[in-house]
């Protein structure tokens, strides 16, 4: 079977660890040449390194310009060109009330999960353009789409990111561009506790009763989506919000 993305240069962020792990993992097998972004370098080294050739390590901090710019020249740098920029870098507060949230913790979510995206797409959209169009996802969450108490400004940022894709997607299909969000409900990763409150076997419990599937997502559940994304099966697709949650936003 021929491989989805033979040929194809990816920059994923926050590829350390998590969703991005998967994505890059998963984009390697699947053809495509990798920059590993994360801000914990050493995670980031540790993945590329697991990936051989087929990817490079860079440490970066999506929120800051020249770390942006830095991932995305790597790409041209070491592969010649980019072709899918997956913007998967994110963070939260802990569960807690709104009014509980702090102004430092409120700049840092809104700078990750959507300023960091601007930067990157202003870098990117060019190069993309330039290999004939290609493709972007956007990292958001079922939080966008079912809000719940609790991590009300997070639940923003990653609404705002919902439309901000499809925004884009209108703005640079002419451009032969798609940008689509993918909205992952919980899974294993370095939030998992953030979400919760209290990472116990309770409190898994008790949310995964609210997922009609009965689990928390997988790394390869979100991989599997953004590979369907990025490859030609997914060629008419863009502005979609795809929800991989086991049921959780019906």
């Amino acid at each position: 079977m021929p491989q989805r993305l033979a040929g194809k240069v990816a920059v994923v962020t926050g590829a350390g660890s998590g969703f991005g792990e998967g994505i890059a993992r998963t984009y390697v097998r699947e053809g495509a040449r990798v920059v590993v972004a994360d801000i914990d370098g050493a995670a980031a080294e540790r993945v590329a390194t697991g990936l051989g050739d087929a990817a490079v390590a860079v440490r970066a901090d999506v929120t800051d310009k020249a770390d942006a710019a830095a991932m995305i020249d790597a790409a041209v740098d070491r592969f010649e060109g980019l072709d899918i920029l997956v913007n998967n870098a994110g963070v939260a507060h802990r569960n807690k009330s709104m009014l509980e949230v702090t102004d430092e913790e409120f700049d840092r979510i809104f700078a990750v999960n959507v300023k960091a995206v601007f930067l990157a797409c202003r870098i990117a959209v060019p190069l993309i353009a330039a290999r004939g169009g290609g493709s972007i996802l956007n990292t958001a969450s079922t939080a966008a789409l079912r809000p719940r108490p609790g991590l009300t400004w997070y639940n923003a940022s990653k609404g705002a990111l919902v439309t901000a894709t499809k925004s884009m997607a209108v703005e640079l299909a002419p451009k032969g561009i798609r940008v689509n969000a993918l909205c992952p409900v919980i899974g294993e990763t370095g939030l998992t506790a953030t979400f919760l409150g209290e990472d116990t076997p309770e409190r898994r419990a008790q949310f995964a009763a609210t997922i009609p599937l009965g689990r928390f997502s997988t790394p390869q559940d979100i991989a599997n989506a953004a590979l369907f994304l990025a490859s030609d099966e997914g060629a008419f697709l863009t502005g979609v919000a795809l929800e991989v949650d086991g049921g959780r936003c019906v």
